[in-house]
């Protein structure tokens, strides 16, 4: 799976960084405002629509979109390198990473124009279960919940080659003697993104907290357990190693021998789409299928997060 690449200051790549890698997703209204700049290009799409805009030319929505020529695609651009944003560039060429790439091949793929929508996250997820925009790529994972509400693709990344590394518990340095299992947690404030594969983790598997914080981006859950409003975070270990790496001052660091345990039979980074768009989804599967062949999201991935670091983006 993936998302964009670049640094520019620690607030900007987890602006840019941080959708469900796989991480994004179990809550279906979360919201995503984000500390930098761009936050206010950015704004909270209605998850409501006219009838006007329920309205299909045809019969189903992979012929619309061939008909009108262009496919219109949700992502919330603060996850990288899946799907971030290049400061250095302007208008739509600002957003990048993996997920853009594969949008743009997916969009090659049927003939069309790619039409790239911005938002937060709860709005991402949104957009799909009310039909609004024809899919959603910003690094979904897969959840019970979300596949009531939403077709999902096939899983295009698959990140760690042990699907039962891939999430775990980031804490301040300082607290590494004092949190050491998941029994410390019992009286300290964890941190997770709302709406989020992670925020499913914390519910399910932490057996007690002192108080839950759902945040509206990974980047203020690491930043609230830096400034010390939160004790921990349950994170996407890839993303955290990259926020790690980018941010040697940060005071965190992972949580050791901790890790989620997770459904190897679910796992993959996913595309959203509307609910009962079979033919639509069909065709993404074949398209994800080439993209897998070839191995194109890994390089991109690969790609962009070295792109990312190369911007000097300093999360």
């Amino acid at each position: 799976m993936r998302k964009n690449k670049l640094f520019i200051t620690l607030t900007t790549v987890l602006t840019l960084s941080m959708a469900a890698l796989t991480a994004c997703t179990v809550a279906e209204a979360s919201t995503h405002p984000d500390t930098i700049a761009a936050e206010s290009e950015l704004t909270t799409e209605a998850t409501t629509t006219t009838a006007g805009e329920m309205d299909h030319s045809s019969d189903n929505r992979l012929e619309d979109i061939l008909q009108r020529g262009y496919i219109e695609v949700a992502t919330e651009p603060y996850f990288a390198p899946n799907e971030f944003i290049d400061p250095t560039k302007t208008g739509d060429d600002k957003y990048v990473g993996s997920d853009i790439e594969l949008a743009n091949y997916i969009a090659d793929a049927l003939g069309v124009e790619l039409r790239l929508k911005p938002m937060d996250f709860t709005s991402v997820l949104g957009s799909i279960t009310s039909e609004k925009y024809d899919m959603a790529i910003s690094a979904l994972a897969y959840t019970p919940a979300r596949a009531e509400t939403m077709n999902l693709s096939k899983g295009y990344y698959f990140g760690s080659e042990d699907p039962q590394k891939a999430y775990g518990i980031l804490i301040r340095k300082e607290d590494a003697d004092e949190i050491k299992t998941l029994e410390d947690l019992s009286d300290k404030i964890i941190a997770a993104q709302n709406g989020s594969l992670q925020e499913m983790f914390v519910r399910e598997q932490i057996p007690a907290y002192k108080q839950y914080n759902a945040v509206s981006s990974t980047n203020d859950a690491f930043l609230m357990v830096q400034t010390g409003r939160a004790d921990a975070m349950a994170a996407a270990l890839k993303m955290a190693e990259l926020y790690l790496e980018s941010n040697p001052e940060s005071g965190l660091m992972i949580l050791p021998d901790f890790y989620f345990s997770v459904d190897e039979d679910t796992q993959g980074t996913r595309i959203g789409i509307p609910k009962g768009e079979d033919e639509l989804t069909d065709r993404i599967n074949e398209i994800i299928d080439e993209v897998i062949e070839q191995d194109l999201y890994n390089q991109w991935y690969e790609e962009y997060k070295e792109y990312a670091k190369d911007l000097g983006l300093d999360f």
